[in-house]
Order: structure tokens, then sequence, then C-alpha cells
């Protein structure tokens, strides 16, 4: 079975099957700059992430673009109260973001636009609407008429007719029972400062809803592969989006569109206001390992609702740990007879976690036949039932495997003080100086470093 994806475009689970055999152009909706980043948006990330590390793992030559919005109301809202150039605003979150991406393991997109760096396409992209009749200019704006594209609201699938229908909307967002026509380019008003740009249009910026059409076009062609974002994006930005990409060039505009489901934070919407929004520094500040974030934000189906909570971050983290201890026990197997059993083992749960992620990526079932795995390989490594060779089999399948989890990942080394306390811990058990012994002991768990006393010796691991 090859993979299938749920396409909020027809409503469906469909074969996917790329534009050209081999290459897939993915689009992923990225940051606004005007703040830090909060776990809802990271797990929309993490999504793109783990949809482009399986193409990838499938074989798949993948072309990855993700915006980034350094220019819209809150961008310039912000940079205006802080009394600094814009520019100098949003560095700040642009550089933050990258260090949390790196963070959760995200892979870098081949490409990160910047909406202030392609003013020139935007310009040109409305220019070509008005020339075709679906925009209009007003005052020192540009609006995209849209009765002037029949097909509106078919990716949302509203009924437009039972909906508040105003004439225009200057503001990026607005409300989502709102059908207008909204701002491509916007006119400078006050309030932006020394925001602005000075067009035939007039003197302004660009709106929102444009800078996403002009720059998937720019890197990824008139028609891409997958577009990804939130499900709060499907109204009205994408759809939006797909109005004036559409109008212009006369084509589809994407062929897949895959949407993630909210995030909840025990329970309720997450908001400052309920002191239940969570930046994922606020997290890594209160100890939290990202390799668990990240396992948390990926192991609940994409298209379900996540219910984040402290509870399910430290059962994340028992996960993982539980899976570095096996990989641990399987490093240390050094003698023994193969197992055939081994083979049969590893190549069931691989076609198993295929087939679960060729279902819409299904990741919840692929992390279960994994532990179902571990389970059953726990249980022979306890009767002596396992080889040196079938242990390397068994690490190899999980580093592939985490090709697509990006979790395992981990240098398993130790500085010259952590092995001098274990040599020290080592004279202290052969004197019988028990007291010393678990001094040091306790000493280098604080540090991270889990000591295993066994007939070998004595062996370590990190905590995770």
């Amino acid at each position: 079975m090859g993979l299938k994806v749920y396409n909020t475009l027809t409503r469906k689970r469909e074969a996917f099957k790329p534009i050209v055999s081999g290459k897939v152009g993915l689009y992923t909706c990225g940051p606004t700059v005007y703040d830090f980043a909060h776990i809802g948006n990271f797990r929309a990330y993490v999504f793109g992430d783990l949809l482009r590390r399986y193409l990838e793992y499938k074989g798949y030559e993948v072309k990855q673009v993700m915006n980034i919005t350094d220019i819209d109301d809150k961008t310039i809202k912000g940079s205006q109260e802080k009394g600094i150039p814009l520019t100098q605003y949003t560095m700040k979150f642009k550089k933050a973001f990258f260090e949390d991406m790196e963070a959760l393991n995200i892979k870098k997109a081949h490409v990160y636009p910047e909406a202030t760096s392609h003013l020139k396409e935007m310009i040109e992209f409305v220019k070509k609407l008005l020339d075709k009749g679906n925009a209009y200019r007003m005052d020192n704006s540009v609006y995209f008429k849209i009765s002037s594209f029949p097909e509106y609201g078919k990716l949302s699938k509203m009924k437009l007719d039972e909906l508040k229908t105003t004439e225009r909307v200057l503001a990026d967002e607005y409300e989502k029972e709102q059908i207008a026509d909204f701002a491509l380019w916007k006119g400078w008003e006050e309030i932006d400062g020394d925001v602005f740009w000075i067009t035939d249009f007039g003197k302004g910026r660009p709106g929102w809803h444009l800078e996403c059409s002009v720059m998937s076009m720019k890197y990824l062609g008139n028609t891409v592969d997958i577009h990804t974002g939130g499900v709060d994006l499907i109204f009205p930005h994408h759809e939006n989006e797909i109005a004036q990409s559409e109008s212009v060039t006369g084509k589809k505009f994407v062929n897949y569109w895959l949407h993630n489901e909210f995030l909840m934070v025990e329970g309720k919407r997450m908001a400052k206001s309920l002191g239940n929004y969570y930046t994922l520094r606020d997290l890594l500040a209160k100890g939290y390992n990202p390799k668990a974030i990240r396992y948390l934000l990926l192991s609940t189906h994409y298209r379900q609702q996540l219910n984040f909570t402290f509870e399910g971050l430290k059962s994340a983290e028992g996960a993982l740990n539980r899976l570095f201890d096996f990989i641990h026990n399987l490093k240390n197997i050094k003698d023994g007879k193969n197992n055939p059993k081994i083979k049969k083992l590893i190549r069931e749960t691989k076609k198993e976690f295929e087939e679960a992620l060729d279902d819409d990526l299904n990741m919840s079932q692929a992390l279960s036949k994994i532990f179902d795995l571990v389970k059953e390989v726990n249980l022979l490594i306890e009767r002596n039932h396992i080889s040196e060779s079938d242990a390397k089999a068994l690490i190899s399948l999980l580093v592939e495997f985490d090709n697509v989890l990006g979790v395992l990942e981990r240098v398993e080394s130790i500085d010259e003080e952590m092995q001098g306390l274990i040599y020290q811990r080592e004279e202290a058990r052969r004197d019988e100086n028990w007291e010393l012994a678990d001094k040091i002991r306790k000493q280098l768990e604080d540090k991270g470093i889990i000591l295993e006393d066994t007939s070998q010796g004595t062996k370590w691991k990190k905590k995770l």
C-alpha cells in the first residue's frame, strides 16, 4: 500500500501522487515573528517535519519551503510599541524560532523566504490581479474581489449565503464567519509609522494572505504538491491563498491540503488569560527535555486534537527512556547464537510501521508496533536468546525508524570528571566502602548519569 493522506480540499483519504515522479514540493506555513512561538505552533511544525521525514523515508526527493512572516499587523504593532525599526524587532524572534526548531530536531526547510524580501514579486502579483479584474483599488489599498472567483469557499466548505457578508476587510485577520473582499495591498495608516513602500498603488505594504501565494509559487511553481498548516488557517488564510493564486495562474494551486488539529492544554484552549499558555522556552526552563516534547507532539494523530498535559509529558519521557534502555541493553550484548525469530520480527515490524504511516501518518499506531517489538525482544534478552549480530540488526532498524521519528539521536559520551567519579566508585566498592560508593552514585545521578552494577562490571547510561 502506498501513502494515503486526508485531503482537506476533498474531505477524503487519497493516494498520494506527486506532480513529478519521485519529487515532492512541500509548503509549510511558517511563523509570524512577533513573539516567541508557542507549543501549539510547534505541533504544526513537528507535523510538517514528520510528513517530510516520512516522504524522504519512502525515497522521495523533498523540497520544503517555510515562509517567515516578518511584516503584518502584529509585527508592525510590536515594533511601534517598542519604538524600534521593524527589522530590529523581528530579528529577535527569528533567531529564537530557529533555535527552538533546532531544539526540537525539526529539519531545516530548504528555503525560508521572508515577506520583506519579496516585495517586488508581490507587487507584480497584485498588478496581474488588477489587470485580470480580480482586484480593485480603494484609496491607497487594493482588494481582492471575491465575487470574481466563483469557487471561493471550496476548501473550507462554507455556505457563503449563510455567512455575514461585508464589503471589504482591511485587517490581516478577521472573523471566521465573515466573508469579505480582503486586502492584497494595505494603504499606509499613521499607526504603521515608518513601515511602508512606495508603489503605483500608493504608500503601503502587502497584506498577509498575499505573502504565502507569492512565495510558494516562486519556489515551488504554480501548482504545489502539498501545503500544510493548522486547521485555524483553513479560513480565511488558505481559502484566500487559493482564490488569489488560481485567479492569477488559471491552474490548481495545491493538490493536497493537510491540516493538523488544535493543541489543548489540560483540556482547555491555550490562552495567556487562562495561565496555560506555554512557549517551548517555558517548558525547557521547567527542566523538560526537548526530545520528550517532540515525542508528545507527534505521538497523537495529527488530525486529532492533542491534549497537552504535564502528566502526558512525563509519560513521553518514560516512553523515550524505555527506548533508550532497550538500545542500551542491545549494545551490551556481546555473544550468543543467532535467533531466526529476530529476522522475522524485524521484517514484520518494519512492514507494520510503514503500513501505519502510509495510512494518513497514523503515528500512534506506528509507535505501538515499535513497543510491541521492544516487549517481545526484551523477553528474548532475558532468556539469552539473542546474539550480538541480532542486536546490531535491531539497532539498525530503530535508527531507520528514527529517520522519521527524530527522537532517539543522542551522544553517548561523558567527560573526564564523570569518568573519574565512576572509577572512584569502583575503587570504593572494591574496598567495601559502601557509604562512599552510594554517595558517588547519587552525585552521578544528580548529573544525569545512571549506573548499573552487573556481573561484567559497572555500566553507565544517560538519563533522558
